[in-house]
């Protein structure tokens, strides 16, 4: 009895390691720096980056599961392969399920739901952790890699969308400036929801 204790307070902490890891330790946005495709060009407002941020998050916890239960079937000399039609075949699921029930932020992201197949960090995952270590761990590094996936996403996106639109999740918050009816309020800067602003919020955000 003692010992079943131990393991399962062994495995609880390991499993709040893995979350506080992908969070804070090693956020693949802020700290890794990976992913940057999807994170320079999807942010142009903070619903595309929950809706980016929750898909990659799917696709890793079910990549990480999968990859793990097969973890001592799959021949080393084939592994990256067997990975990516792993990845390949949720990134599928999910971009058929947003097609069907999430056709407006679908079409806002377009390509990059697709190209989520070669995301270097649930590849990375995949390779580094999932490949070597146990079942609910590998799932709990997979919520915490994506939990701080989305997080980045989102505050950059959130940000953006303030500073190009004056609002947030489509929301006005700020009142905008109507200069022919003399009215005084926010002028967006536009340059934060095009292309040249998404490396220049991103650098700023890396300074702090």
């Amino acid at each position: 009895m003692g010992a079943e204790n131990n393991n399962n307070t062994g495995l609880g902490q390991i499993c709040t390691e893995r979350l506080t890891n992908g969070i804070i330790k090693e956020n693949p946005t802020f700290i890794l720096m990976l992913g940057m495709c999807p994170t320079l060009a999807v942010t142009t407002s903070a619903m595309n980056g929950v809706g980016m941020g929750l898909s990659t998050t799917v696709v890793l916890i079910m990549s990480n599961l999968m990859i793990s239960m097969l973890r001592k079937v799959i021949p080393d000399g084939v592994r990256m392969p067997a990975f990516i039609v792993v990845v390949a075949s949720f990134v599928t699921i999910i971009q058929f399920l947003m097609q069907g029930y999430f056709s407006d932020l679908y079409a806002s992201l377009g390509l990059y739901i697709p190209l989520i197949v070669v995301n270097c960090i649930i590849l990375g995952r995949a390779e580094s952790y999932a490949s070597k270590n146990p079942i609910i761990p590998s799932i709990f590094d997979g919520i915490g890699m994506g939990l701080g996936f989305t997080c980045g996403l989102t505050l950059i996106g959130i940000f953006r969308e303030i500073l190009g639109a004056g609002q947030i999740f489509g929301k006005q918050v700020l009142p905008l400036a109507d200069a022919a009816a003399g009215k005084a309020g926010y002028t967006p800067i536009t340059i934060f929801v095009l292309a040249p602003g998404a490396f220049l919020y991103y650098l700023c955000l890396l300074r702090l």
